[in-house]
């Protein structure tokens, strides 16, 4: 079952984050604290949304999809960007990740966006091959930059 988040799963919501962060190598970076989710999520401006994933034995969150909105200049609409995906790995290979796809994509043609992007890690495999599999395509001709930390500060600084 795949259901919006509401404020109580603010907690459960934190917890999936650590825990993806752990799978990609990088737990010191995840540095978000409930506070700041229940702010992005449910404040007065929510800068973001996202959706669990429950076990439909046991009702229990086994993954989530936190995604924010973005703007094609050419298109000239919305699309979603996933941030997060995540599936516990006891739950992987029963089709949450799949359900989280869905909804998202069911929301994009619903409201009419016209894009669902994300990002993957190169030694992610397994996340590729799934992707793939639903007809997902990377865009090579792309390369994501980023700036952070330090040099976001000083380049912040120098304007």
């Amino acid at each position: 079952m795949i259901r919006t988040a509401t404020p109580a799963d603010v907690p459960v919501i934190h917890a999936l984050i650590r825990e993806l962060a752990a799978y990609e190598k990088a737990p010191h970076e995840a540095r978000a604290t409930p506070e700041q989710l229940h702010e992005a999520l449910f404040g007065e401006r929510p800068a973001a949304y996202a959706h669990i994933a429950e076990d439909d034995a046991t009702g229990e969150a086994v993954g989530f999809a936190l995604w924010f909105l973005n703007f094609s200049t050419w298109r000239g609409v919305h699309g979603i960007y996933l941030e997060d995906l995540f599936v516990r790995p006891a739950a992987r290979g029963a089709g949450h990740g799949k359900a989280l796809l869905g909804e998202l994509a069911r929301i994009c043609v619903t409201r009419g966006y016209q894009r669902l992007e994300w990002s993957v890690l190169n030694w992610n495999t397994p996340a590729m091959e799934f992707y793939a599999s639903l007809g997902a395509r990377p865009q090579d001709e792309w390369t994501v930059y980023r700036l952070t930390d330090e040099s976001l500060e000083r380049l912040g600084s120098s304007a």
